[in-house]
């Protein structure tokens, strides 16, 4: 992240980073500690796609593929889908004017 974020859209991207962590966690590694930043490499695209409007089409897609391009695992389509409504929530909560 290279540029300074206002307030609330720091609040968002610390939200999405816990959301990627926590409840999409296509590896598995949510409960160690030593994996924290397992998945912040896809943390500015998935930041930059909630700014850019995207729908949770799009941002269940954009997750699918970094778990079966990048990471060689089957996609969740399911479990994408509901990560993509939750980062969608999480942004009407604290973004609800964007």
């Amino acid at each position: 992240m290279g540029q300074k974020l206002a307030d609330i859209e720091l609040e968002l991207y610390k939200r999405v980073d816990e959301v990627l962590y926590y409840v999409w966690d296509p590896v598995g590694v949510a409960y160690s500690p030593a994996a924290r930043d397992e998945y912040q490499a896809y943390l500015p695209k998935v930041f930059a796609l909630l700014q850019e409007g995207a729908n949770a089409l799009a941002l269940s897609a954009y997750l699918d593929d970094v778990a079966t391009a990048r990471m060689g695992l089957e996609a969740s389509p399911e479990h994408s889908k509901r990560v993509a409504e939750l980062l969608l929530d999480w942004k009407a909560e604290i973004c609800p004017t964007r």
